[in-house]
C-alpha cells in the first residue's frame, strides 16, 4: 500500500521539536509531526489544589485545545465547562502520562500546568501533545531543581499512534487521512524503559486480533524509541543526566 506522503508502514513522520518556544512558560516547545503542529507549554505555580495544601506534595495537570484555523473547516473555541468529551479525554491522557514519570512528592508544594494548544492538526495531536509536553515539563523542572538532590521527572517519556489501514496493513503513526480510514485506531504512550504508561485501541473497521495487536505494539515500541532518542538530542546532556537522578 502506498502511503499518502510516501513513507514506509514502519516509517514515522518527521519530527521537530524547537525548545524556549514562548518567553513566558517555565517550559514550551513547538513540536511538528508531519503537517501536525502542537504548541506544549509548562507554568509553575507555587500552590497545589486544596485536597493536597500542607502536605509538602505537589500536582501536575494538563489541558488541550484545537485553536480555530488548526483544521480544514474552523474550530470553534471551547469555553471551559463547555468542553466536548473528547477534549476531556485527551486532557486525561496527558495528564495521567506525565504524572507516570514524574514522583510529584519532589515538586514541594507547587503545580504544574501544562498546555497543549494545537495550532495546525494532520492527526496524531494527542500522541505528539504527549512528547511536546515531555520536553517542556523537563524544562519547567530545571527551574527549580536544586543540584545534587532527586529529579522530580523520573524517566523519558513519548507516544505516537499505530494501526491497521484500510488495506491491511500495520502501519506507524497514521496521518489525517490514514487515520480517518483505518480499521484499527491505536495510541501508544510508553517510557524511556520500555515499559507502557497508556494504551488505547480501538477497532474502528472490524475487531482485530491478538497477533495484530502484538505486532501494532511492536511498531509502537519501535516509533517510540526513535521519539525519545530525539528527545534526548534536543534536551542536551545537562538535562538528559538530570532525569531519574535520584540525588
Amino acid at each position: 500500500m502506498a502511503r499518502p506522503d510516501g513513507r514506509a508502514a514502519d516509517e514515522k513522520r518527521r519530527t521537530r521539536i524547537t525548545r524556549h518556544f514562548q518567553k513566558y512558560p517555565a517550559g514550551s516547545v513547538l513540536i511538528e509531526t508531519g503537517n501536525t503542529k502542537v504548541i506544549c507549554s509548562a507554568s509553575v505555580e507555587n500552590r497545589v489544589p486544596f485536597f493536597l495544601r500542607g502536605t509538602g506534595q505537589g500536582w501536575l495537570t494538563a489541558e488541550y485545545s484545537l485553536l480555530p484555523g488548526s483544521t480544514s473547516e474552523r474550530t470553534r473555541r471551547e469555553a471551559k465547562g463547555g468542553q466536548t468529551g473528547r477534549t476531556q479525554e485527551i486532557q486525561r491522557l496527558i495528564g495521567r502520562s506525565l504524572r507516570s514519570v514524574t514522583d510529584v512528592a519532589l515538586l514541594g508544594e507547587r503545580t504544574i500546568i501544562i498546555d497543549c494548544d494545537v495550532i495546525q492538526a494532520d492527526g496524531g495531536t494527542r500522541t505528539a501533545s504527549v512528547t511536546g509536553a515531555f520536553v517542556a515539563l523537563v524544562e519547567a523542572c530545571n527551574t527549580f531543581y536544586k543540584p545534587g538532590g532527586a529529579f522530580p521527572v523520573k524517566d523519558f517519556l513519548s507516544a505516537i499512534s499505530v494501526g491497521i489501514s484500510a488495506d491491511g496493513e500495520e502501519i506507524l503513526d497514521l496521518c489525517y487521512e490514514e487515520d480517518s480510514a483505518a480499521n484499527v485506531d491505536m495510541n501508544v504512550v510508553m517510557t524511556g524503559s520500555g515499559e507502557f504508561a497508556e494504551v488505547q485501541g480501538t477497532g474502528e473497521g472490524r475487531p482485530f486480533s491478538r497477533s495484530e495487536l502484538d505486532g501494532l505494539l511492536a511498531l509502537a515500541e519501535k516509533g517510540n524509541k526513535e521519539l525519545i532518542s530525539y528527545e534526548k538530542d534536543i534536551l542536551g546532556w545537562d538535562l538528559v543526566w538530570r532525569v531519574g537522578r535520584v540525588g
